[in-house]
């Protein structure tokens, strides 16, 4: 059994560039809610999967980190990776 491909920060910079056409070095830490639902639908093209993020969570996402967070627990629970389900009640728990 293969492990999934997991976005790492690099990846969901480099996404986050693409809206501003910028470099992905001119990202900044806090997302705004624009930069948020393109990075989820560019996320859910790549990945052929859509997170569960309910209005409260998605809204509790407001750094690259926590949406490296919340795109890797995705993937993982989509996966059935060992951990998957544990990994994104974990990221939720860190968005509370």
């Amino acid at each position: 059994m293969t492990e999934p491909v997991l976005p790492d920060r690099a990846e969901v910079l480099a996404i986050l560039a693409a809206f501003g056409q910028r470099a992905a070095d001119t990202v900044p830490e806090e997302l705004g809610s624009l930069e948020l639902t393109w990075l989820i639908a560019e996320f859910e093209q790549r990945y052929g999967i859509e997170p569960d993020l309910d209005d409260e969570r998605f809204e509790a996402i407001r750094t690259v980190d926590d949406a490296v967070d919340v795109l890797r627990a995705a993937v993982l629970a989509a996966t059935g990776a060992p951990g998957g389900t544990a990994a994104a009640q974990t990221a939720g728990a860190a968005q509370s």
